[in-house]
């Protein structure tokens, strides 16, 4: 489906400066949300699950080193997502609760922070994501466990970095968030802040962080990032090429962000670029990454929903 280079929607925290985000882009262009996926064969079985969630499971697949760069956007939901989420609910996941892993970007002044309050948004062209938000309402008036200002891979894994009033003791975040939340759905954005480590480590990481949550019968939903703060994109790779592997959603945001001046990163090159909404009238164009960023979120849990409850 083709946008228009111009988008104008009223979206998040009126009035209210980002904490991650402090220098807005100039240029208009169109969001890219086509839904063509690859066609890929299934990995071997992720560990926690039975064999019974792949067809091939002695098929390792691969994945061409720059296939990622076109990767839709919005990701198809596969055979194996509708499992996991089937096993989730036989476990008793909350099908109307996700979580959130992932950094200051992630956190409610920028992402989703508006949406489980009423009236304080307008969706403008966007009004039919307004069932995604009615459906998930109490999860987009939450913060996560396993979402904060400087988290990575490691604070995910670590009970060093959990909450002592909701986590018990020597509890890891992510084994936290899933107990006291039960969420059908997880969006992983981490990478931003892990830009010191080897990407070796970040993938071990990350695999950890998959596996545990598809044996916990919660999907997964892998996120590209706009920086390349780690050099060669090395992170969005392994990032597409997990969710390849595993056969999970990937929303592949950095295709989202290409058009836009800077590509939506700030000079910072780590923050992504933002717009006070007091400056446009109360409306945010779609000429900067945290719009952007928040509606093509609302289009994949939006496509990961539907795909699994109703497919």
């Amino acid at each position: 489906m083709k946008i228009p280079s111009i988008l104008l929607v009223s979206i998040l925290l009126l009035g209210t400066a980002s904490a991650c985000g402090p220098e807005p882009a100039v240029s208009a262009a169109p969001v890219r949300t086509d839904t063509a996926a690859a066609t890929h064969t299934p990995s071997a079985t992720p560990p926690g699950l039975t064999a019974t969630l792949t067809p091939t499971p002695t098929r390792t697949p691969t994945l061409e080193e720059d296939a990622w760069e076109t990767m839709p956007v919005v990701p198809s939901v596969s055979e194996t997502a509708k499992r996991v989420y089937g096993k989730g609910q036989r476990l008793g996941n909350d099908p109307h609760a996700f979580s959130i892993l992932g950094d200051c970007l992630s956190l409610p002044i920028n992402l989703f922070g508006r949406y489980g309050q009423p009236g304080k948004y307008n969706l403008g062209d966007y009004a039919y994501l307004q069932p995604v938000i009615d459906w998930f309402l109490d999860s987009f008036n939450r913060r996560s466990v396993t979402l904060g200002d400087g988290f990575n891979t490691a604070a995910v894994l670590s009970p060093l970095r959990a909450d002592p009033e909701r986590c018990e003791q020597n509890e890891t975040p992510l084994l936290c968030e899933y107990r006291i939340h039960r969420p059908a759905y997880a969006l992983i954005s981490l990478g931003t802040d892990d830009w010191t480590v080897e990407p070796e480590t970040y993938e071990e990481r990350m695999r950890q962080i998959i596996e545990y949550t598809i044996g916990q019968g919660i999907i997964p939903i892998l996120s590209t990032k706009a920086d390349n703060r780690e050099g060669d994109y090395a992170f969005n790779k392994i990032v597409a090429r997990l969710a390849y592997e595993y056969d999970v959603p990937l929303w592949n945001f950095w295709l989202a962000v290409q058009p836009l001046a800077k590509h939506g990163v700030a000079n910072d090159q780590g923050h992504l670029t933002w717009a006070d909404p007091n400056h446009l009238e109360y409306t945010f164009s779609m000429q900067v990454a945290v719009p952007v960023r928040n509606v093509t979120a609302l289009q994949t849990l939006t496509a990961v929903w539907k795909g699994t409850a109703e497919g």
